[in-house]
């Protein structure tokens, strides 16, 4: 059985990434969950907002920020200045194609570039955001440290990922994470180890995993229902039943308990402020 523990990493890189969401898997995902790419789309991200406190003055960066859907919502709704990063340059040109033509675009700038490598200095914004992306991340440990360095003194960081939530056999293990091109799901607990040892103060902690099986069971149904011939016509009844198969893998493994997903909000205290400013 895979334990609830730091376990082995699965060989994906950016590399991987890029290559999902510059393709027709990437247009999959955007047809199932729409122009946001995450679990509840548009509903979730003002949740998430709300409780991280978002305001019009703050400075937001938006950490593996795809199409750019989250970041038009929050400059949209709240006035806030965003900056979206992302690895995949796809994601760059079309995210900066979607928003060019609304009114708050002077809010908005998309920059490639590696989570672990974040291309800002020190101090820079007052939240850190991110939405069902970092499952992707080769290292959480280093995303939430350079999350902690651009962040200033008091700033939040507030997200949503997919999580490992039960024990699984490591076949289990391997063909979930493989189909979605993981190298790893962190857990809750896990992920609030890592902020805490970072010097991150936990502001709250939910687990989400009820919802997250209910989308799954959406999305397979959607994938069955309105969207097969689309897909078979456009891609092939190979891409069709492989995506079916390994959506009900997921399906199957949420309502077991298997997997799940969770939402954190936390403020940078300042414990290792004088590391940074070295």
């Amino acid at each position: 059985m895979v334990e609830l523990y730091k376990m082995k990493k699965l060989d994906f890189t950016i590399a991987d990434v890029n290559e999902i969401y510059s393709g027709p898997v990437g247009i999959l995902w955007e047809m199932l969950m729409g122009e946001q790419i995450h679990v509840g789309g548009e509903n979730e991200t003002e949740i998430l907002a709300k409780k991280a406190g978002i305001m019009k003055n703050d400075f937001v960066l938006d950490v593996c920020s795809a199409l750019g859907g989250p970041a038009r919502q929050l400059a949209k709704r709240y006035g806030c200045t965003i900056v979206g990063l992302d690895a995949t340059q796809h994601m760059i040109d079309e995210a900066i194609k979607r928003t060019k033509t609304e009114a708050f675009t002077h809010k908005i700038t998309y920059k490639l570039g590696n989570a672990l490598d974040m291309p800002f200095k020190a101090a820079n914004f007052d939240v850190v955001w991110g939405q069902d992306a970092w499952c992707y991340i080769t290292d959480k440990d280093k995303l939430i440290c350079e999350s902690y360095r651009v962040l200033k003194s008091g700033g939040r960081i507030a997200f949503t990922d997919w999580l490992q939530t039960g024990n699984m056999t490591e076949e289990e293990w391997t063909n979930l994470n493989s189909f979605m091109a993981f190298p790893y799901m962190e857990m809750l607990d896990g992920y609030v180890e890592i902020l805490e040892n970072t010097g991150f103060e936990i502001l709250s902690k939910e687990d989400e995993s009820t919802d997250f099986a209910k989308h799954c069971h959406m999305y397979q149904k959607k994938l069955r229902d309105n969207l097969k011939n689309s897909i078979i016509k456009n891609y092939g009844v190979e891409m069709f039943e492989a995506a079916d198969n390994d959506l009900n893998l997921w399906v199957k493994a949420a309502d077991t308990g298997k997997v799940g997903r969770g939402r954190i909000i936390a403020k940078k205290n300042l414990k290792k402020m004088e590391f940074y400013s070295l």
